[in-house]
């Protein structure tokens, strides 16, 4: 009799994934129906395997189970918590860039986000402090020196999390400390274009302790949001909610409208930079419609 039993695809190469079940790992393929319903199997996804041999450790994909949430870039699903990750210095940090990671994450539902400045034994990072701090965790860490990690991974324990970021800030460094039998390939700078190499090529879920998973993921250096209207930005923006209730207007879109109870707070709850971005952002998304 085929056993049937339920688990987590930690890692998918070739149409072939692995699925982290019952203290061991199965290979699997998954079955027809679900490529014919145009359903792909994600990394991160709670699976029901059937298993075909216990020795080999080989089993078939029957479904997959309601996901939580999940991410386009990278793809992974069901994710406890985001570390957006950045260098304090080579490179410099791309704001623009780090907010889109940002809007990213709320837009997913993902409550726990956190702010994770490496390389912080090159330079400092107050303006991150500054900007981000009233509203996400920031974490400063050196994965040279191995400083801060410990704290990262307190913030991560029991959880699944995703490392996302741009290439060359140290993700992968950052987890060889965080997990040290994890031999990541780590790259080295490019002086000459201040950019990583892309030493991550694929999704996987890396093991750091019992119920706890880290995704490495590949870099980035532009992320679109064309995925979003204009309209739902303003809740991918954690500073403001609290005053989302103060306009005059319900349907206020905190522009140019008159009495807007969110713009009286620019400058002191909600750092300037952020509503510029907000703008920014807002008018990207409206005319790229």
């Amino acid at each position: 009799m085929t056993e049937t039993v339920t688990g987590r695809i930690i890692k998918g190469v070739g149409g072939l994934y692995y699925i982290a079940a019952c203290g061991c790992v199965y290979k699997c393929t998954a079955r027809g129906i679900l490529r014919k319903k145009r359903i792909t199997p994600t990394i991160g996804d709670n699976v029901e395997i059937s298993v075909q041999s216990q020795t080999e450790k080989k089993g078939t994909i029957e479904s997959i189970l309601p996901r939580r949430n999940s991410l386009l870039r990278p793809r992974v699903a069901n994710i406890d918590c985001a570390v957006i990750t950045f260098a304090a210095k080579s490179p410099n940090i791309n704001y623009d860039l780090l907010d889109r990671f940002l809007v990213l994450a709320e837009f997913q539902k993902i409550e726990n986000i956190i702010i994770c400045i490496n390389k912080s034994d090159l330079a400092a990072a107050e303006e991150v402090e500054r900007i981000y701090s009233s509203a996400y965790k920031v974490v400063h860490t050196s994965a040279a020196e191995n400083r801060g990690t410990e704290e990262l991974k307190a913030l991560l324990s029991g959880k699944v999390s995703v490392l996302a970021g741009p290439s060359g800030v140290g993700k992968s460094s950052l987890i060889n400390r965080l997990i040290p039998d994890s031999a990541r390939q780590t790259g080295e700078i490019s002086r000459k274009i201040e950019r990583g190499r892309h030493t991550t090529r694929q999704v996987e879920l890396l093991e750091a302790d019992e119920n706890t998973y880290i995704v490495d993921s590949p870099g980035f250096t532009s992320l679109s949001l064309e995925f979003m209207s204009e309209d739902e930005l303003v809740h991918c923006f954690r500073e403001f909610e609290p005053y989302l209730n103060d306009c005059r207007f319900g349907d206020c879109r905190h522009l140019s409208e008159p009495d807007c109870g969110l713009k009286a707070h620019i400058g002191k709850e909600i750092p300037k930079e952020r509503y510029e971005s907000y703008v920014r952002l807002y008018n990207e998304l409206k005319n790229g419609r």
